[in-house]
């Protein structure tokens, strides 16, 4: 069959291939070392692993075995494979290892639309939100239980170890051994939680709960339970999208999995400065991100703007108080005493209409990544642990960016030479 004829030449599979054939993909090709002489099989062409990947994270796709069904199905993928036949397990090895190259191609991609003017640094937006971890609520277990399981882990991997060794029978050793490294794998799981404990405790310590509460996830060590969206507390990890508010490109991205937003504004501004050279001059964040010490860190850098909270009422203080026997009323936007130049500069640059106008901003950009995202798929992680949840939300992110070059600038990707009609179907 003739793959070329199978789709139109505004598809978005073109899209797609026309943006992987022209990123420096040269260290995974690299190290493939089954090549010319040297005796292995032959390795899949990591441009086609990763156009799969951005092109099934357009279309919602997240699990390696429904890509590689498709790729066998579908004229889309197929067209993409180009007659190369591709299995789960390369696919989700390939998405699993690669979270430096995501960053890297994320660098280049908004710096080549810096470059050729298709993107301000006027105004950016950032937000986090809770996607739900791997790891299931029932796998998080306190010292005590850990360290028992940990035992029980030790045991078993011992008496496998015994057996095998005894058993001369070949096909009862394969399953064995496979049964070892199982055993094996889970004691370093236990062990991998037992090592999050303090840093667990330190946390419930700050926030002033009981240490002897922490817990951590026997499946994946690095997911903490979040209060999601909905009110409830599930595993989860905390994603972090900086976007330009006029473009809606994401400029900076992050993964955290700390619950709370409060420490995450001036890492990334920092990390948006290296990517870029230079900061945003205007930050738009809500009240989550607003601490004072953030605001001290990144007042050099940029300008902040988020919403001030209320004050709240004291308790047990002898203050004036007006004829109906109520406190007078504060104004939040005048410094305070004790407040920093920055922390005062910002109260007061939010009580202008300006300001407030500006404002309006964050939740149009910030929002509507977000809810891009989850309608890609972004509602639960496919992988365990923060390196390959990065990786996974760097596609997120690419895909996204992807989409915005086809109408910013189209001539990046080969798309035409211009913001053509081809370029806004694909968006």
């Amino acid at each position: 069959m003739d793959l070329e004829s199978l789709l139109a030449q505004d598809h978005r599979a073109r899209l797609v291939w026309g943006y992987v054939e022209r990123q420096n993909l040269s260290k995974l090709i690299e190290a493939i070392k089954a090549r010319g002489s040297m005796a292995g099989r032959a390795a899949i062409d990591p441009r086609i692993l990763f156009a799969l990947w951005l092109y099934a994270t357009l279309d919602g796709v997240g699990s390696g075995r429904e890509v590689a069904r498709l790729s066998q199905e579908h004229d889309a993928y197929r067209w993409i494979c180009g007659g190369v036949s591709v299995n789960y397990h390369a696919l989700n090895d390939f998405r699993a290892v690669n979270e430096s190259l995501m960053d890297e191609l994320l660098t280049d991609n908004v710096a080549a639309l810096a470059a050729v003017g298709a993107i301000s640094l006027q105004r950016v937006a950032q937000d986090g939100m809770r996607v739900r971890a791997h790891a299931g609520a029932a796998s998080f277990r306190r010292q005590a239980s850990l360290d028992e399981h940990l035992k029980e882990a030790r045991e078993l991997v011992q008496t496998l170890k015994t057996q095998a060794q005894s058993d001369p029978g070949q096909a009862k050793r394969q399953a064995q051994a496979a049964q070892l490294r199982a055993a094996q794998e889970r004691e370093e799981r236990i062990q991998a939680a037992l090592k999050q404990l303090p840093e667990v405790a330190a946390a419930k310590k700050r926030n002033g709960a009981k240490i002897e509460d922490a817990r951590a996830s026997t499946t994946d060590a690095d997911a903490r339970v979040m209060k999601m969206g909905d009110g409830g507390f599930r595993p989860a990890f905390n994603v972090q999208f900086t976007t330009t508010c006029k473009e809606q490109v994401i400029v900076g991205m992050e993964v955290v999995n700390a619950g709370s937003d409060m420490a995450q504004l001036a890492p990334m501004v920092e990390q948006v400065e290296q990517r870029l050279g230079q900061s945003p001059k205007e930050w738009l964040i809500d009240g989550g991100f607003a601490a004072h010490e953030q605001l001290d860190a990144v007042a050099d850098k940029t300008e902040v703007y988020a919403p001030v909270p209320e004050p709240k009422a004291k308790k047990g203080t002898n203050e004036p108080v007006d004829a109906q026997g109520n406190e007078p009323q504060q104004d939040k936007h005048q410094p305070k005493p004790g407040d920093s130049e920055a922390v005062a500069a910002w109260r007061q640059r939010m009580a202008t209409p300006e300001a407030q106008e500006i404002y309006k901003q964050r939740a149009a950009t910030a929002e509507c990544v977000n809810a891009q995202a989850r309608n890609r798929g972004l509602l639960r992680m496919p992988v365990r642990g923060l390196v390959k949840v990065r990786s996974v939300v760097g596609l997120f992110a690419l895909a996204h960016n992807l989409m915005r070059t086809a109408v910013l600038a189209p001539q990046l990707i080969g798309w035409g030479s211009g913001p053509s009609a081809m370029a806004t179907q694909a968006a």
